[in-house]
């Protein structure tokens, strides 16, 4: 078995600064928010704007901007959310096409970091390593890693906007006899930049938002154009999945967006098209929960009207779930479908007896020839970036903690954490978390206080913090902050009325305060930096 899971390099010269030329860290900043990918930067853009005074800095651990979209590199990658809504609501999203690809999600990331100034507030290469929270002095300590040296600062509020998943291990499940295979195993997370699949057989082990991008990506498309990496169309691509994902085809232009645009100012064209994407997936999603036999229905109908064979979608496209239980998957122009229904691409359901020399032979007996198996067996969560914040030099124990408004912790003071949707783009709910941190940071100004600590007023009955079926979720969140069952201490999976609800909170009511006059001061900390 040739193995090339290997992790990409990465470029630094494109406005993401370089080793050898970083920018000092202060010794002190008020605010600290971890990670520069999409929610890091709109966190940064919200600073600025809605509480000016306070300094802020965002860390990066990577040698670039961009999280997700930096990060993966694998053919076809693009949002399963429309841009409308996935993109910032300060900065309307200019492209043609709604459900955008990767390298043009991270050029929106890098023009907006660029255009308001917030690339100046990053450091990359820096990576937090710890985080202590010392009460007498109501102020953080991060112990740092930067350029191989251990280093610490300090600041006043700690905002984790590294998303839950982790970026640096993958999720592979037991796959007995992998060593005998005789091709090229890779993952999506850690895509080879050589690897060229140009004619070759390919089995992608999977059914999830991954593995439906991947099918067709690397097929050759219905224009004659070759894979979209440069390297070539693969010969035929099979997915195997062990057991069937709703997916839903989803147009990869937005027809009335595109009126509105053209018709409009873009400002008011911007809100009007957001506005009713997310009217829209609200409602969908609500249908979905509410009425399961008819979702059903709906969503095998429309497959089976692009495949047109309804003993296929039987078989391969019906799960034994109800729609939303697991994250629907979207695939633009039915591509996933058009795929196998042009005889390019094949999904089997099967599961996995072993690995032999020309492929993977399934638990039927059938084996499945292959020069590149691609593992897109899932990602593993991964809490606030692998932080395990501590309050007085002990460590908090995350599962026995409640979330507050979907963003502040218990047990944590001066702590927020952002987190997106599952069932929405992700940037709807990082942006009202962004917004919140900014009402709770200017609360505390206008009152001096110091410290801030979401409390309970009463017992809260205890539930999951994402509360989804899907594999990934249920290996890991016990690891996890929980929910409680109502009120500020519900996550709830609806804008509409987070939108109403979460900038209107009465923070008097579940946010334990320390005044300024009961904490201890020193002087500030010099030459911490780098």
């Amino acid at each position: 078995m040739s193995d090339t899971d290997t992790r990409p390099s990465t470029a630094a010269g494109t406005g993401t600064g370089t080793a050898g030329a970083r920018r000092p860290l202060p010794a002190h900043v008020d605010v600290v928010v971890v990670g520069a990918g999409l929610s890091g930067i709109g966190a940064g853009y919200r600073l600025q704007t809605e509480v000016p005074d306070r300094s802020y800095l965002v860390l990066e651990s990577r040698e670039a901007m961009g999280g997700t979209w930096d990060l993966f590199r694998y053919p076809g990658i693009r949002s399963d959310s429309d841009m409308f809504t996935l993109g910032y609501q300060f900065k309307p999203w200019r492209e043609p096409k709604s459900i955008a690809d990767g390298p043009t999600i991270l050029r929106y990331i890098r023009e907006t970091a660029e255009e308001f100034g917030l690339d100046e507030h990053i450091r990359y290469g820096t990576k937090v390593l710890g985080a202590d929270f010392s009460t007498a002095e109501a102020r953080w300590t991060l112990t740092l890693l930067r350029d191989g040296v251990e280093t610490t600062m300090t600041c006043d509020f700690l905002y984790s906007c590294a998303g839950y998943y982790d970026y640096d291990e993958t999720y592979t499940p037991d796959l007995p006899g992998l060593s005998d295979f005789g091709g090229t195993v890779v993952h999506p997370q850690f895509w080879p930049e050589d690897l060229d699949y140009s004619g070759q057989r390919v089995v992608v082990i999977g059914s999830g938002a991954t593995a439906v991008t991947l099918v067709p990506s690397m097929l050759r498309d219905s224009t004659g154009d070759e894979g979209v990496d440069g390297s070539g169309a693969a010969a035929h691509v099979t997915m195997l999945q062990r057991s069937p994902t709703w997916i839903s085809a989803v147009p990869s232009r937005d027809t009335k967006a595109d009126w509105l645009r053209e018709h409009l100012p873009a400002d008011l064209a911007h809100t009007l098209i957001r506005s009713k994407n997310i009217a829209f997936g609200t409602a969908f999603y609500q249908f979905c929960r509410r009425y399961p036999d008819r979702a059903r229905k709906l969503l095998t109908g429309l497959a089976t009207k692009v495949l047109g064979d309804e003993q296929l979608v039987a078989d391969h496209f019906t799960p034994s779930y109800d729609p939303w239980d697991q994250r629907l998957c979207a695939i633009p122009s039915a591509d996933l479908f058009k795929a196998i229904k042009g005889g390019d691409a094949e999904v089997v359901t099967d599961t996995i007896d072993r690995f032999v020399p020309e492929g993977v032979r399934l638990s039927s007996g059938r084996v499945l020839e292959a020069d590149v198996v691609v593992t897109a067996t899932g990602l593993q969560l991964l809490a606030f970036g692998g932080i395990s914040p501590q309050v007085d030099g002990e460590t908090v124990p995350l599962s026995e903690q409640f979330v507050w408004q979907g963003a502040m912790m218990t047990g944590v003071p001066n702590f927020a954490v952002c987190i997106g949707y599952t069932n929405a783009s992700w940037t709807l709910r990082a942006d009202l978390s962004h917004r919140l941190v900014c009402k709770v940071l200017r609360w505390m100004d206008d009152r001096d206080l110091a410290a801030v600590e979401p409390h309970p007023d009463r017992e809260l009955a205890e539930r999951p913090l994402l509360d989804l079926a899907s594999g990934y979720v249920q290996r890991s969140i016990g690891a996890f902050p929980r929910q409680g069952d109502s009120g500020p201490w519900r996550v709830r999976q609806n804008y509409v009325l987070d939108s109403l609800t979460t900038l209107r909170a009465d923070l008097r009511r579940t946010l334990r305060t320390t005044p300024r006059s009961a904490v201890r001061r020193d002087a500030q900390p010099v030459g911490a930096g780098r």
